[in-house]
């Protein structure tokens, strides 16, 4: 759990409109740049191609460092092997002092600030210089990058401006070709001055020994140039093959990073380059490459983490995450920034710096989608989540709940008590709109919907299912909100089943799917879960299982699996339930859809794609087709669909203050489209963006697809 240093660093991040503004205005632009930039390219087909080439180096990885030392220390190069940070600042430290350096510039090198390069060589009494104009702005400013690509992404024209005055002998005014101006003629003089020039590099090509460095600004060239010794330092994720394998990346990189087709400047060095001095004298530089383990051969290692290797640290990542583009990178602690940020804070610093960050991924995997190594970076935060649960427990009140939760008797008894208890809170209203004391925060800009006055269980065993020759049997997983929230899901859900010819059968022995344990870190409690629903949908006498919740779903398919992959009875059970399970707008496509058909009464409908089922199951044309099938059904998209809308299970308990601004966003998309229906297939994203909804004038109703079924082919009838 986040502690209060931290939520108080997340309050003062939402509360900086100036940086809300900033990360706003560049994640609005972003989407649809990189869209353009991809045009005429398979991106999918890239990303296969950049997985390939760079897992491919990783498995190799002594093969590759022994062919590039050879080809590079044949040019005149020396090779030196960092296994920690220290051990390259102290290399760098020392050689500067042979060479009688005084004054040093750098390109952009995340690897540098990853150890504190700046600081340690600062102390020893060298004057050192930053010349990417990012990260000159915030040596300036005292900070440090906010983003791996951008590193003043954080700061508007007007702050540029007023870090410049603060720190310069002349005024600047915030005017962009003015600052650029003044950050040239600045640069200029530390370049001419420079004994020593530090680089960072984007790939390392083992076959010949070359280091590529792509950026915008010509610095770089001038770095690696100029200065009469040349110090690259290196991170061992960073090598490809050969260079056709290094085209993967350069086309992936700039279209990622910055959604630009190709960065201003690539530069690629193999070997020194000869230094011109003022009397006309030539000679080779003296040129370092420093290659830098520093826990990344422990990440390699590492069964669950090894992917991090094909990370060409584009950054895209944080440009779509809706967490970062609220607070930016500094509140997340350390050197990187964002999901992939914590993943390396943990394994490149320490796992109890990446403690607090790690709770600021929501799990809507947009990240994953835009990766152009395909990494799975919730996955990674969740099992950094569950290690850190496994090593210090949970805090006592959220263990407390979990522990209820994964009860079943116990946690359906206090349900059920609840929907008594409710009333004077809800006033027999559908939501609740206000809690007292310490529960006020969960109708912060949103309100609850009740618990409802009989679950689904009880519903189901009143329902005629008159279904004459049944092609089979169905079992219907509810999960805790469609059970005791939103029963009329699942009567849709039986319905429509019915009509495809099936009975359903609602197993009385299921609860909690374990979703809010496995996201919370309990890995005890989601494994209980995992047990009793394996055992209580006894998929083994069933053709299908299906779920109206997508989070369900997972835990089904996926989830289960992987918490008793050490058991290989309950694994065979578990394999099993997986097999036949389905999320229900895909089991009704696959079973043939239905035909068209509905009351015919106009009704505009746009969609919410959940998270968990666009990007975790591929499930999104069907949920669209099933309502474009409904007569009088006019469906209109809205901006942004697949954008999360904040409610990621207990995350809008755990942190309100950014789930609300999610949420906020969601509402302004759906009432842009003019849609008198927004339709889900999240029970949670239905609860969320209802209760948002209900704390505002618009008179738009939130149903989930089943339910609309429901009410529609009803009415027909």
């Amino acid at each position: 759990m986040a502690n209060a240093h931290f939520k108080q660093e997340i309050e003062n991040a939402l509360e900086n409109d100036i940086l809300r503004g900033a990360l706003g205005r560049f994640g609005d632009v972003y989407g649809k740049n990189r869209e353009q930039a991809y045009q005429g390219y398979d991106f999918a087909a890239l990303r296969e191609k950049v997985v390939e080439v760079k897992s491919y180096a990783a498995e190799h990885l002594d093969e590759m460092i022994e062919q590039f030392e050879k080809a590079v220390t044949a040019r005149g190069a020396k090779v030196f092997h960092a296994a920690t940070g220290d051990d390259a600042k102290q290399y760098i430290i020392e050689l500067a002092k042979q060479q009688k350096v005084k004054n040093i510039v750098k390109s952009k090198s995340m690897a540098s600030e990853e150890i504190h390069l700046n600081a340690a060589l600062l102390k020893e009494g060298f004057d050192v210089q930053e010349t990417d104009l990012g990260e000159w702005i915030v040596q300036l400013a005292g900070q440090r990058p906010s983003h791996m690509v951008m590193p003043a992404i954080h700061m508007t024209k007007e702050q540029v401006a007023d870090t410049f005055n603060n720190n310069l002998s002349y005024t600047s005014d915030p005017v962009i070709a003015k600052l650029v101006k003044t950050a040239r003629q600045e640069m200029r003089k530390k370049f001419v001055e420079a004994d020593m020039g530090i680089s960072g590099a984007n790939i390392a090509v083992a076959e010949t020994g070359t280091l590529m460095m792509m950026t915008n600004e010509g610095n770089a060239r001038l770095t690696a140039t100029w200065p009469r010794v040349h110090v690259f330092l290196v991170g061992l994720e960073k090598f490809v093959p050969n260079f056709e394998d290094a085209g993967y990346i350069l086309q992936t990189l700039p279209r990622n990073g910055t959604a630009q087709q190709l960065t201003s400047y690539v530069t690629m060095i193999t070997g020194p380059n000869p230094t011109y001095y003022p009397d006309g004298s030539i000679e080779d530089k003296e040129f370092h490459i420093i290659l830098m383990d520093n826990g990344r051969r422990k990440m390699y290692a590492d069964e669950q983490f090894k992917q991090v290797f094909q990370c060409i640290r584009c950054a895209a990542c944080l440009n779509v995450c809706p967490a970062f583009q609220l607070v930016g990178g500094h509140v997340y602690g350390h050197i990187y920034t964002g999901g992939i940020g914590t993943i390396l804070t943990a394994f490149l610093n320490s796992e109890k710096d990446a403690e607090n960050p790690q709770n600021l991924c929501l799990q809507c995997g947009k990240c994953t989608e835009v990766c152009a190594g395909k990494l799975d970076i919730p996955g990674m935060i969740l099992e950094i989540r569950n290690r850190i649960g496994d090593q210090k427990g949970l805090p006592m009140t959220p263990k407390f709940i979990l522990d209820v939760v994964s009860n079943r008797r116990l946690f359906h008894s206090l349900l059920r008590v609840a929907s008594k208890a409710q009333l004077p809170f809800s006033k027999g209203q559908p939501t609740i709109r206000h809690l007292p004391f310490f529960l006020s925060g969960l109708t912060e800009k949103r309100s609850l919907p009740t618990i409802a006055d009989v679950p689904f269980r009880d519903v189901i065993k009143k329902m005629n299912q008159d279904v004459k020759n049944p092609k089979g049997t169905i079992a219907f997983f509810g999960g805790c909100l469609v059970d005791f929230v939103y029963p009329k899901i699942g009567e849709g859900v039986v319905r429509v089943l019915n009509e495809k010819g099936y009975k359903v059968t609602f197993p009385e022995g299921q609860s909690c799917c374990g979703a809010p344990a496995s996201y919370m870190g309990d890995r005890q409690n989601a494994r209980k879960s995992a047990i009793m629903n394996i055992e209580a949908m006894d998929a083994e006498k069933v053709d299908y299982v299906v779920s109206a919740c997508p989070t369900c779903t997972h835990a089904l398919i996926d989830s289960f699996r992987e918490l008793l992959a050490d058991d290989p009875a309950m694994l065979k059970r578990a394999g099993e339930l997986s097999r036949k399970s389905m999320d229900f707008a895909k089991l009704l496509t696959i079973l043939g859809g239905l035909e068209e058909g509905g009351d015919g009464v106009p009704l505009k409908v746009t969609y919410h794609d959940s998270c968990h089922l666009r990007r975790k199951m591929g499930v999104i044309e069907e949920p669209r087709n099933i309502l474009s099938n409904i007569k009088g059904v006019d469906l209109v998209e809205m901006n942004e669909s697949d954008r999360c809308c904040g409610f990621a299970g207990s995350y809008s308990i755990k942190f309100p203050e950014m789930s609300g601004p999610i949420l906020e966003r969601k509402l302004r998309n759906i009432e842009a489209t003019g849609a008198d229906v927004v339709a889900v297939d999240c029970p949670g994203c239905l609860m969320q963006i209802n209760g948002g909804l209900d704390q505002t004038d618009l008179k738009v109703k939130v149903k989930h697809t089943a339910e609309l079924l429901l009410e529609k082919r009803q009415k027909q009838k």
